[in-house]
């Protein structure tokens, strides 16, 4: 998983440590939402919590390839988990270079590793200039980025991963071209993401699932910035760090509401919810100051050019809630109530 943690990241990176079929072979981490060394302490933390330590997560690229680098603290708080704090990991950031994980492990396993990247794709292009057979040695790729004739969440056209580092996704796109349709990324945008909205009565339902003792309640007639006082650890930080994203969709005029887009493209990549796709040959606008960081998506052949992605065209919101709810509640169960101060 390469990311850059992130609220949605962190509900993504939580839910796929809460499947018990899934090995997360190592996090990679990179600049986007924060810094890359925040990325890398907030998944560290994640993973502690979640009683997951040991898995390597490494630093990778800290700036873009060509442009500067812009982080959102205003969409994600401070540290990028909105108003959850978590206490310093006590697991080290590993010596090895995110790209060097990448190339290293898809070599060790050929055929075995999906990837799945939820934050700019920078990481990922600079591993393909190492090793261009990359999309042959991984088993898939799924991409949570890009908007395809929808309105962007960072420009009017632009969605933010790709506007992040427009120039990687450029390459990684261009990587793609003409493989074969079982190794195309599966590519989840904002078309289908903003539809995963993650509204005050799924984290109710997340706390019930925990088996908490009190409902779990955020709410919009709530103060801003009000914490929770669950007794379950891995609860109140999902809770505090939702809380924070409700209020910015809020703040935005998009409602009470959470887009949880990380987290549908990790159900996706884990096979555990549905969703249609549609064949394309994709490219991002790298040169104009208007619409750079626009990806655009060739459906009918026009440019006469080789497919390179599969774009999520559908997929099913109450499913993916119903997964998320259930077995990301079966984890936070699992650890319990912290004790009392």
């Amino acid at each position: 998983m390469d990311l850059d943690t992130g609220i949605d990241d962190a509900l993504a990176l939580v839910y796929l440590l809460s499947r018990p079929e899934i090995r997360l072979q190592a996090i990679t981490c990179t600049a986007g939402n924060v810094g890359a060394r925040q990325v890398a302490l907030n998944s560290l933390a994640l993973l502690e919590l979640c009683g997951r330590a040991g898995i390597e997560v490494a630093i990778g690229a800290e700036v873009p390839l060509e442009i500067p680098l812009v982080t959102t603290e205003e969409t994600h708080g401070p540290q990028g988990i909105g108003y959850a704090e978590l206490p310093p990991p006590v697991q080290q950031i590993s010596a090895r270079h995110a790209v060097d994980v990448w190339v290293e492990e898809a070599r060790a396993h050929p055929g075995e590793l999906t990837g799945l990247i939820t934050g700019p794709l920078t990481n990922f292009a600079l591993a393909l200039r190492r090793e261009p057979e990359l999309p042959h040695l991984l088993k898939g790729l799924v991409i949570m980025g890009g908007s395809f004739y929808y309105q962007g969440n960072t420009t009017p056209t632009a969605e933010w991963n790709t506007s992040v580092d427009p120039h990687a996704a450029k390459e990684v796109f261009a990587a793609y071209r003409g493989l074969p349709e079982d190794k195309l990324p599966i590519v989840c945008a904002l078309e289908t993401t903003e539809r995963i909205e993650m509204r005050p009565e799924h984290l109710r339902r997340l706390g019930e699932a925990a088996g908490v003792a009190e409902p779990e309640l955020v709410l919009p007639e709530q103060p801003e910035g009000l914490r929770s006082r669950s007794g379950n650890p891995l609860i109140a930080c999902l809770s505090d760090a939702l809380r924070f994203y409700m209020e910015f969709h809020r703040l935005y005029d998009q409602g009470y509401v959470a887009h949880v887009h990380d987290a549908f493209a990790a159900c996706a990549a884990a096979g555990r919810t549905p969703f249609a796709t549609r064949i394309a040959t994709v490219d991002v606008e790298t040169d104009s100051p208007l619409l750079i960081g626009t990806t655009v998506a060739d459906f009918r052949g026009l440019w006469g050019l080789p497919p390179n992605a599969r774009i999520v065209s559908d997929n099913n919101p109450v499913h993916c809630f119903d997964e998320l709810v259930s077995s990301v509640g079966a984890l936070a169960r699992s650890l319990g109530s912290r004790p009392e101060a």
